[in-house]
């Protein structure tokens, strides 16, 4: 019996009243992550994408044509747009509110899911505006409809007072919002005046018939104070603009703007190759960006590989047929902008497009202009199959050589002993686990698939090399171990082609140790093999915390909430939920390390990427988090200590 019974202290009753109920915006301002992918940078620019967005629908659904973005001093925002305005009637489910107070006070509310309103739209889940209003201090909305303006307020999701006459507005439509994020969620964070312009700008590309104003108060470099954006050409501006005078495959780029046979919407296009610089994608639906891609992209170059082979074909180059993706993306450089009716995204920040539909219609759309267009151009289109011949001549040498090596090397290289290597030669599908300590590489070497994954476990915490000598770093055995490992050396010595693995998965254990291991991996790698992260090798793995089990039914849990959000709903067995807590993967027994971790088919895995680099801001983080000044470190902790709820120690 606990000490608290025998004492007489009951411990509290879970009953009804221990079922909290969120209302109204409160679970934005609980769980802000869920609906702008955080409380960091990055998520503090997504407020303005979200209102962005909204007078962007405006203009592409054909009543704006004017959109000003404006920074204030006490960086505050203001996007105006000469639209319909939001309608301020009262509500026909709210008789006592406005639409304009349901919009901004209530989740999932908006005019885009009928339809009937927008036919396309960046902004689908109702959620945009609110949430931007639920994550700021102070939010002043003004509307121009019908000669007359209006204006409410809030604060943190709340209105301050009804709306409220604003004097007459004869020569003014559409809506104002003015907003400041919230302290108490973003901490010290402030806009970027140089990533907003960039935002603005892009925007500006995607839809030719508007035009965007831009305006700051705050100095940042050379971000200019004033600055209009129109582009009639659009995508096709927009790519000359990022190319500049790099030499190209075609002197005009493959471009285009078609709307759809069989459905409400359009794609536009811009790509051509180029020598002088590694190729890129820029994916957009209505006016999102889409940095993870989606149906949209995957359309475009299916359409682009199909037409690049059937005119190889038609002209007798028999080799046109070995070309793939990975040879059009590598000096080509793409812009992809689709706007079509209800898209599906993967999460509320719209990363990747997942409507399946989309990928047949931008491939019907574009595959005819590309056959078109290499007919009509023989010169550009020689010029970019010959290229693209070398491309996957060069790429089927260098996978036969790797092969090769890779056999050699597994024979001839001094591999370090711990290692637990695959059999296979090629590197294509391989995988390297790192594990913390020889329990958990236990455990990993019975869950493994021979074939193709690797194990390499570290005893204890690899060096943290930010800061750290040359000469310490080359003495380090950890170090050494992983480089030989890899196949590869360290900083200008790296050389990605060596890499003996496709896939490098961090696997720690879930808890604090785990955690600090992977920041000093992901540190070296960043440091050290910077294009490994690049070429998109690095992994995490997502070990659960928590096995529950009732009778023959077994689930797994990442973390204390869907644990919590399972035993209320119980998992359809019989009998009691029993629950197991995993202190570290080698008390894990290789069934459930295999099904929960390792296996590709039920395993769940984090890509580490780099973002932002343009604006430095991985750098400063990493050298505030692992560098040597501890002050830096103390200081951000400082700023985000408030954001953990839990800490697990």
């Amino acid at each position: 019996m606990s000490e608290d019974l025998l004492k007489g202290n009951a411990a509290p009753a879970y009953d009804a009243s221990s079922i909290e109920v969120l209302e109204g915006l409160e679970p934005v301002r609980k769980r802000p992550g869920m609906y702008i992918g955080g409380t960091d940078e990055r998520a503090l620019h997504h407020l303005v994408a979200e209102v962005l967005d909204n007078s962007m629908d405006e203009a592409v659904a054909g009543h704006a044509n004017r959109i000003e973005v404006e920074l204030h001093a006490d960086h505050s925002v203001t996007i105006r747009d000469n639209g319909r305005g939001i309608p301020t009637d009262p509500h026909p489910k709210f008789p006592d509110k406005s639409a304009l107070e349901v919009i901004l006070c209530t989740l999932h509310a908006g005019g885009k899911f009928s339809g009937k309103a927008y036919q396309t739209s960046g902004g689908l889940h109702g959620v945009g505006i609110s949430v931007v209003n639920a994550l700021s201090d102070h939010v002043r909305v003004e509307v121009a409809r019908d000669r007359k303006l209006v204006a409410q307020e809030f604060t943190r999701g709340k209105p301050v007072g009804p709306v409220a006459d604003a004097g007459a507005a004869p020569n003014r439509k559409g809506t104002s919002v003015t907003f400041h994020p919230d302290a108490e969620i973003f901490g010290a964070l402030k806009f970027k005046p140089a990533r907003l312009m960039k935002m603005v700008r892009s925007k500006a590309y995607l839809f030719s018939g508007v035009e965007i104003r831009w305006k700051t108060a705050i100095e940042d470099g050379d971000t200019p104070k004033e600055a209009t954006f129109h582009f009639p050409g659009g995508l096709a501006d927009y790519l000359k603009e990022t190319l500049g005078g790099a030499a190209t495959y075609a002197d005009a780029p493959f471009a285009g703007n078609v709307d759809f046979r069989d459905a409400p919407g359009k794609v536009e296009w811009a790509i051509n190759w180029t020598p002088a610089r590694d190729g890129f994608v820029q994916s957009y639906c209505n006016t999102v960006p889409t940095p993870e891609g989606g149906t949209h992209e995957a359309g475009f170059w299916a359409a682009i590989l199909k037409g690049i082979k059937a005119h190889g074909e038609r002209s007798g180059m028999k080799k046109a047929k070995d070309i793939t993706r990975e040879d059009l993306t590598a000096g080509g450089c793409a812009l992809v902008s689709c706007f079509i009716a209800e898209p599906e995204f993967v999460g509320q920040t719209k990363d990747r497009l997942a409507t399946s539909a989309a990928q047949g219609l931008v491939e019907k759309a574009v595959r005819d202009h590309f056959d078109n267009w290499l007919a009509s151009d023989t010169k550009a289109a020689g010029a970019i199959l010959d290229y693209l011949i070398l491309r996957a001549e060069e790429r089927m040498r260098r996978r036969a050589e790797k092969e090769t090596q890779r056999k050699s090397a597994t024979k001839k290289l001094r591999l370090p002993g711990k290692l637990v290597d695959c059999s296979t030669s090629a590197r294509d599908g391989t995988e390297l686990f790192i594990v913390e300590g020889d329990s958990a590489g236990g455990s990993a070497k019975m869950a493994r698939e021979r074939k193709t994954q690797a194990l390499l476990p570290l005893r204890g915490k690899i060096l943290n090399v930010l800061g750290a000598a040359s000469s310490k770093l080359g003495s380090n055995a950890e170090i050494n171990d992983l480089c030989q490992a890899l196949g590869v050396g360290m900083g200008t010595k790296f050389n990605l082609d060596d890499l003996r693995y496709d896939k490098i998965i961090i696997m720690t254990d879930a808890d604090v140790d785990g955690a600090h291991i992977a920041s000093l991996l992901m540190t070296f790698f960043y440091t050290q093999m910077r294009p490994l992260i690049d070429a998109g090798h690095l992994y995490l793995a997502c070990p659960p915390l928590f096995r529950l089990t009732q009778g023959a039914k077994r689930v797994y849990c990442l973390d204390e909430a869907e644990k919590e959000a399972w035993l209320q709903k119980g998992l359809g067995g019989k009998g009691k939920i029993d629950v197991s807590r995993f202190k570290g993967l080698g008390e894990m027994d290789a069934k459930d390390l295999k099904d929960t971790t390792m296996d590709p088919k039920s395993r769940k895995l984090i890509r580490v990427k780099i973002v932002d680099e343009v604006t430095g801001e991985t750098g400063d983080l990493v050298e505030r988090l692992m560098g040597k000044k501890p002050e830096l470190r103390f200081e951000y902790i400082q700023q985000n200590a408030q954001f953990v709820e839990e800490l697990d120690v």
